[in-house]
């Protein structure tokens, strides 16, 4: 069982070490640069060259059953739960069989409707204190049930 993290704009970073490490899990922080690397030794920070989607490649490329992936990214969390991977967004909202098809289709609309009214830009709520509690609570509960259902388990 690891942990991968969609690091770029990753605003739960501290909070998946803090609850990696209580379950003795391995994390993977993916990203292009600029993060400073963990002294924790069961996070290991990858620097994946410039490029469009490389990080989410080389996510995608390895997660699987058992592991909990944490990104924003709609259409990685819909490879990753194809692959069997437990998916949770930064706010603790998880992406599953059930729900991915939705998310991106929603995805997709509002990026036409982006494009359609160049006014209509950006404007999301900003991450709270409660997304924060929630992801934390989030985690937890992926971690416990990825170890139940990890191969081998």
């Amino acid at each position: 069982m690891s942990i991968y993290v969609d690091a770029d704009a990753c605003p739960v970073k501290a909070e998946v070490e803090k609850v990696g490490t209580r379950h003795k899990v391995q994390m993977f922080i993916v990203s292009n640069g600029g993060l400073r690397p963990s002294q924790n030794p069961l996070v290991e920070t990858v620097i994946v060259p410039e490029g469009p989607d490389v990080a989410d490649q080389w996510i995608a490329d390895r997660a699987g059953p058992g592991d909990v992936v944490i990104t924003g990214d709609i259409p990685l969390a819909a490879r990753c739960v194809a692959s069997g991977a437990l998916v949770l967004k930064h706010n603790g909202e998880p992406l599953t069989e059930a729900n991915i098809g939705n998310v991106l289709a929603t995805r997709d609309l509002m990026a036409d409707l982006r494009a359609a009214d160049p006014f209509r830009q950006g404007g999301g709520k900003s991450f709270s204190r409660a997304d924060r509690s929630r992801f934390l609570d989030a985690l937890e509960r992926a971690l416990r049930t990825a170890a139940t259902h990890r191969p081998g388990a």
